[in-house]
């Protein structure tokens, strides 16, 4: 876990420093370590090893849980003490030995749950907010792994957070979100699409912004990287073959659908300059207003480009006789197929700052603004790719509003 600082109450002034961290050293058995100590004994020793590394521990106190403090906080283990290392006593260094380190490091790779004991992504979704506040194993694998973000908190507090996107054969895509800066570490080693995770004691709670479920490594999770087990191995195996098959590629932007803003909730507005910059800064997905008129409809491509068909449960293109849905990651794969034809439209905006290029419009959008029904476009090829959530005429007095204030910005 991250280092906490504390103040001391035998010195005042001082504060005492800890941090946490859990070992295995056998298929079935693992402990929860406390250190403590001062500022660059806990710094210092926090930084000198990760999650995966092979530590020797020397001198630790083997003290009895308390459930009713701070053991409640940790993961469970099957152990009724933990150990704690003090800077004035104990000592923990990197195992140098190569044969202890190659007989234990296979042991990463084992759960610390039942291999069976796990929610599908699918469970998690048809339960919904039944599940709000629980701590459930997850089984799935990774389909992205967002950006790293570092914040400060209105009190001045630093903290910073980062966001994978996990799928498995029930949903193709699945937020679980790290807060503690070893978890983010981890994640950030991981390869997308060909990685499987079994997460013991994640948090799901139900997420207003996104109107749906999301996932949470805490300070109880223990995260298992490509677990040695048989329902892992069929995960991999249904990850590698999606993958494969160019359905996670088209999915990715129907996770922009999925997960994006009720239009009413987006406040910020945009130059098309503004836009640009912002999209070069921050890879991932954001929303805005900008105040622009369409320079460019598209409405001279072959009828092929702009009415395309689309699976009416997962908006994956589908063949030309419209009898199946291609697309693995489907949630309605066993079911009844059915397709929607509509338009494929590509838009461009202009204002006083530039111009943006191919974005897609889209029903119901296209809809009330053209009379069209739009369906949005595959993968653009390079540029920014952007989905309008709503298009309407601007009111004079908003727009004179806010040029206003945007031109008093740049003076």
């Amino acid at each position: 876990t991250d280092v906490k600082s504390f103040p001391d109450r035998k010195n005042f002034g001082m504060d005492r420093f800890t941090f946490g961290f859990t070992v295995k050293d056998s298929p079935d058995f693992f402990i929860n370590v406390t250190a403590w100590g001062g500022d660059a004994y806990i710094n210092g020793l926090a930084s000198s090893f990760s999650t995966g590394d092979c530590v020797i521990i020397e001198n630790p106190l083997v003290a009895t849980k308390d459930l009713e403090k701070g053991d409640r906080f940790c993961p469970a283990t099957p152990s009724h003490y933990r150990l704690l290392v003090t800077e004035a006593h104990s000592q923990v260094c990197l195992c140098a030995d190569m044969d202890t380190t190659d007989r234990l490091l296979p042991l990463i790779h084992l759960p610390v749950k039942d291999s069976r004991d796990f929610y599908t992504l699918g469970d998690i979704v048809a339960n919904g907010q039944k599940l709000d506040g629980s701590v459930i194993n997850i089984l799935a694998a990774v389909k992205s792994v967002g950006h790293f973000k570092q914040f400060t908190t209105s009190d001045g507090r630093k903290g910073q957070r980062l966001e994978v996107r996990l799928f498995d054969d029930s949903v193709s895509s699945f937020p679980l979100v790290c807060w503690d800066r070893e978890a983010i570490q981890l994640m950030q080693t991981l390869i997308p699409r060909e990685t499987v995770l079994f997460i013991a004691d994640a948090k799901i709670s139900f997420d207003s912004f996104r109107s749906g479920m999301t996932a949470t490594v805490n300070s109880k999770s223990i995260i298992t990287v490509n677990p040695d087990t048989r329902e892992a191995s069929l995960l991999f195996s249904y990850a590698k073959e999606v993958s494969e098959s160019g359905a996670l590629d088209q999915d990715e932007i129907v996770d922009v659908l999925l997960f994006s803003p009720a239009v009413e909730s987006i406040t910020d507005v945009y130059t098309v300059s503004q836009l640009k910059q912002k999209a070069q800064e921050n890879p991932e997905a954001f929303f805005g207003i900008t105040y622009s008129f369409i320079s460019k409809l598209d409405l001279d491509s072959s009828v092929s480009k702009v009415i395309r068909t689309r699976c009416s449960r997962c908006k994956f293109l589908v063949t030309e006789d419209f009898s199946s849905c291609t697309n693995q990651l489907c949630p309605g794969k066993d079911q009844t197929f059915s397709a929607t034809t509509g338009f494929d439209l590509l838009v461009d905006f202009t204002d006083h700052t530039g111009t943006l290029h191919t974005f897609n419009l889209k029903s119901p959008v296209a809809e009330k603004t053209l009379g069209c029904t739009i369906i949005p476009s595959t993968k653009m090829k390079s540029g920014i790719r952007g989905m309008i959530l709503d298009c309407s005429l601007a009111d004079a007095g908003e727009v004179k509003q806010h040029m206003s204030a945007l031109l008093q910005q740049r003076l």
